[in-house]
C-alpha cells in the first residue's frame, strides 16, 4: 500500500528525513513513535501527499506519487488518503453531517449519495442524534469522531492519523483508539498513525521508531 525509498527532506539546510525506506502491506496498523524532531509529522506529511517528495520515491496504492500533476495528486489524496490530525479542523459554520460530507462534494459526488453516506458514517461512529449539530455543539470527543467520519466517507485506502488522541481526556482517547482498530479490523482499511501515547501504539500490527530522521 505504501512504499518509499530513500526518502530525504530538507527545510533550507536543515536536514528532517535521512533516507527513510517504509513498507506498509494493505491493512497494516502501524504506529510510529519517537521524540519531538525526530521527523515524524514532516514523514506523515510527505504520505499524505501534502508536501512534495524532494528526494528519493513515493508509490501509493501502485501509483508513483512523483509523477502526477498538481491536478492530479489532490484528486488522489481526496479519493485515496483520509486524514485525522490532533485538532479536528472542522468548519464552524456547518453541521457535522455538512463536515463529514465535505470530502465527497469535492470529489463531485451528488448531495444526496454523500449525505446518505455520511449519515451511515455518523451511525456507526455512534453519532446518528448529532448530525444536525454544529461543532460548538458538540463534545471533544464528538468532534474527533465527526472527523473521523469525514475522513472515511470516500472510502480511502489510507487513514493517516498525527496525534489524533492528544487532545482528548484518558476515556475519550480509548474510545477513539478502540474505533480505529475496529474500523481496520471491519473496512480493512491501512492505518498509519504517530502517537505519543503508548496504549495507541501498542494496538498496532506493528511499531516503527523513529530517531534523528531514520527509521530505526
Amino acid at each position: 500500500m505504501i512504499k518509499t525509498s530513500n526518502l530525504k527532506y530538507s527545510y533550507g539546510n536543515l536536514e528532517v528525513l535521512k533516507g527513510v525506506d517504509l513498507h506498509i502491506k494493505r491493512g497494516e496498523f502501524v504506529s510510529i513513535v519517537g521524540a519531538s524532531g525526530a521527523g515524524k509529522t514532516t514523514l506523515l506529511q510527505l504520505l499524505g501527499t501534502l508536501d512534495d517528495v524532494q528526494t528519493g520515491s513515493l508509490v501509493i496504492n501502485n501509483r508513483e506519487v512523483n509523477t502526477l500533476s498538481q491536478k492530479e495528486l489532490a484528486s488522489f489524496r481526496n479519493k485515496e488518503i483520509g486524514f485525522v490530525f490532533q485538532f479536528h479542523n472542522l468548519l464552524v459554520e456547518f453541521t457535522a453531517l455538512e463536515n463529514v460530507c465535505l470530502p465527497a462534494f469535492i470529489a463531485g459526488t451528488d448531495r444526496k449519495s454523500a449525505e446518505q453516506k455520511g449519515l451511515e458514517l455518523l451511525a456507526l461512529l455512534g453519532l446518528s442524534d448529532r448530525a444536525n449539530h454544529k461543532p460548538d455543539e458538540l463534545s471533544g470527543g464528538e468532534q474527533q469522531r465527526v472527523a473521523v467520519a469525514r475522513a472515511l466517507i470516500n472510502s480511502p485506502s489510507i487513514i493517516l492519523a498525527d496525534e489524533p488522541s492528544g487532545n482528548l481526556d484518558s476515556k475519550n482517547a480509548e474510545e477513539l483508539h478502540n474505533l480505529f482498530l475496529k474500523l481496520n479490523k471491519d473496512l480493512k482499511q491501512t492505518f498509519v498513525i504517530i502517537t505519543h501515547n503508548k496504549n495507541l501504539a501498542n494496538l498496532g500490527s506493528r511499531i516503527l521508531e523513529m530517531k534523528d530522521g531514520k527509521i530505526i
